[in-house]
């Protein structure tokens, strides 16, 4: 299974402490605001441990937003925002913006904000995944669904809560819908390669195969990131005519496999140039990983084959232009999972909620806002990909 390359890092955050001496007018007030710190800390903690599963995260998760919840949704059975929404400032960096922060007293910014690095840790732990040797087929299922999962949770950040935000994210900031939009497709076509990897190691129907790059290339292209998945379908469908069929379409799998050999020159071009571009990610060797190479080979060498055995046996005449695929998957596709935030903790009822008094100010404001604000970037583990063993195609 081919390395996945491109990995943005983590978005970084202003501690928070959740001090609110004063407002909080009860101990099981004040119980939940020590709650919403410890489990804020640990859900940042779990980012960066290599021993946390799915499971683990979404248990993190779930403790945090199950009491930030309680900031958000009304409790008082009115129509009006929660009096808690907008005590606490919030900053966080951006993927895309170095360690410049955004910030935004809302809590609704803090959820979409977290919800988005819970996200991109889906992808990270895929690609971890993905990136080691003799990956299993369990290891292979959760490359997939951990793929879906990010996929939906950005999707569902992009319908429901981004557009409650108060102020709209500004060009290029992760919250802006063209943003978000990439990471969906981006973490659909990645899901759709561990697909198109499975299916070539059944020997499923070489159509099937082809139909499935086409649709993941044209993902790619629609986040702007379009390699070299497209070369599959041109050399699936030359396959599909020359083997399966008993040689009866020599001549039509010799001109799919010519038009899979420009694609994959063009590829080949395109990684080269990537390589000499400078930004993060330029580390990585699109042309040298396994699978590309094994493509190259399987190109070239079902290419002579086909005319081989055209010249001595059938004499099929080679068509000017390539045969037009039949390249709409019905079944395959990858859909985003659902994400749906936690129920609302048991802490967060009205009784408890009624003890939380804005008049009062919160004292921890005055105190030592600038010490605590500070943002350092997420040292993130230095994971160097393992052998890649490619998949098989042929």
């Amino acid at each position: 299974m081919a390395h996945w390359f491109h990995r943005n890092p983590l978005k970084a955050t202003a501690p928070v402490s959740f001090n609110f001496y004063g407002v909080a007018g009860s101990p099981a007030a004040n119980k939940i605001c020590n709650d919403l710190r410890t489990t804020r800390a640990r859900l940042l903690e779990m980012f960066t441990d290599l021993t946390c599963n799915p499971e683990i995260m979404k248990n993190a998760t779930d403790a945090y937003f199950s009491l930030l919840q309680g900031f958000i949704i009304s409790l008082d059975g009115s129509t009006q925002e929660n009096k808690m929404r907008f005590i606490q400032n919030f900053k966080w960096t951006d993927t895309l913006q170095g360690n410049t922060p955004s910030a935004q007293q809302d809590a609704v910014f803090e959820l979409v904000s977290m919800a988005f690095n819970v996200a991109i840790w889906y992808t990270k732990f895929a690609s971890r995944l993905a990136g080691k040797e003799n990956i299993t087929e369990a290891e292979a299922k959760d490359v997939h669904r951990s793929l879906k999962v990010a996929a939906g949770i950005f999707k569902n950040l992009k319908e429901v809560h981004i557009p409650r935000l108060i102020t709209p994210a500004e060009k290029g900031r992760d919250l802006e819908p063209r943003v978000i939009d990439a990471y969906i497709i981006q973490c659909q076509a990645e899901a759709q390669e561990v697909t198109i990897a499975r299916a070539i190691e059944l020997k499923h129907n070489a159509t099937l195969i082809a139909a499935l790059a086409f649709e993941t290339a044209n993902f790619y292209q629609k986040a702007g990131q379009c390699f070299f998945t497209q070369i599959t379908a041109p050399i699936t469908h030359g396959k599909t005519f020359f083997f399966p069929f008993g040689f009866d379409k020599c001549g039509e799998a010799i001109r799919s496999l010519q038009e899979a050999e420009k694609c994959y020159s063009r590829a080949e071009a395109l990684c080269k140039e990537y390589r000499q571009t400078k930004g993060p990610g330029s580390t990585a060797k699109p042309s040298e990983q396994l699978f590309f190479l094994k493509l190259g080979g399987l190109i070239k060498n079902t290419l002579e084959k086909c005319q081989r055995e055209n010249g001595f046996i059938y004499f099929h005449k080679v068509p000017a232009e390539p045969p037009q695929l039949e390249l709409k998957a019905s079944y395959g596709l990858a859909e985003p999972v659902a994400f749906e935030l936690p129920a609302l903790s048991e802490q967060c009822t009205p009784e408890v909620y009624a003890t939380f008094d804005l008049t009062k100010g919160a004292k921890n404001d005055k105190a030592k806002p600038k010490q605590e604000e500070e943002v350092k970037p997420v040292k993130e583990p230095d994971l160097k990909p393992q052998k890649d063993t490619g998949c098989v195609i042929s």
